[in-house]
């Protein structure tokens, strides 16, 4: 059974350089590398700069997946050579699924249940793959639940999922960890 790292908080935390330096002692532990799966797609100039500042953070000896949408298969596909594997984020996967940014912004109104369906069944694919993972699990996502209510129906949707999702990863993650100010508070 692989182990599972949850690491959730707000925007600039510090969850992922927490993430990275977990990633970085397991890695260390086994003799290993890291793999490092990045969902964000830069769909503007201020994005792209986001995701190169992103890949500029991460050691150079570490591989890098992009996966936007499917990160169960690059979960299922991790081979011997990984120590640790690092998700980031799972805030991004979620509006990836939810407003499939290859796309635009398709109108998520009348199909809220088919998007989070979706959504769900990618994080059980996940879950599943991270229980079979030869290498230690980190998943990283943002905690939205604790601002105000979104204005807009896809806004709330998004928060609404959000939390559902984080629920069902920490329910089955070994370690949860939350981030303020740089600082990790362990959960579980």
């Amino acid at each position: 059974m692989g182990r599972l790292i949850f690491i959730l908080g707000g925007a600039r935390s510090g969850k992922s350089g927490y993430a990275q330096e977990l990633a970085k002692a397991e890695a260390e532990r086994f003799g290993k590398g890291v793999l490092y799966v990045a969902t964000a797609t830069a769909w503007d100039e201020e994005m792209a700069r986001r995701v190169a500042h992103h890949r500029h953070s991460r050691p150079s000896g570490w591989r890098t997946v992009e996966e936007p949408h499917r990160v169960s298969r690059v979960i299922q596909g991790v081979d011997a050579d990984s120590g640790a594997l690092i998700v980031d984020c799972l805030t991004l996967l979620l509006s990836n699924i939810l407003f499939d940014q290859r796309v635009g912004h398709p109108r998520v109104e009348g199909r809220e249940q088919e998007k989070e369906q979706a959504v769900m069944e990618e994080i059980e694919r996940i879950l599943q793959a991270a229980r079979g993972c030869p290498a230690t699990v980190i998943l990283v996502s943002n905690e939205v639940g604790q601002g105000v209510v979104p204005p807009t129906a896809a806004g709330r949707l998004f928060r609404d999922v959000a939390g559902r999702i984080h629920q069902r990863i920490a329910r089955e993650a070994q370690e949860v960890y939350f981030l303020i100010a740089g600082l990790p508070q362990r959960l579980k």
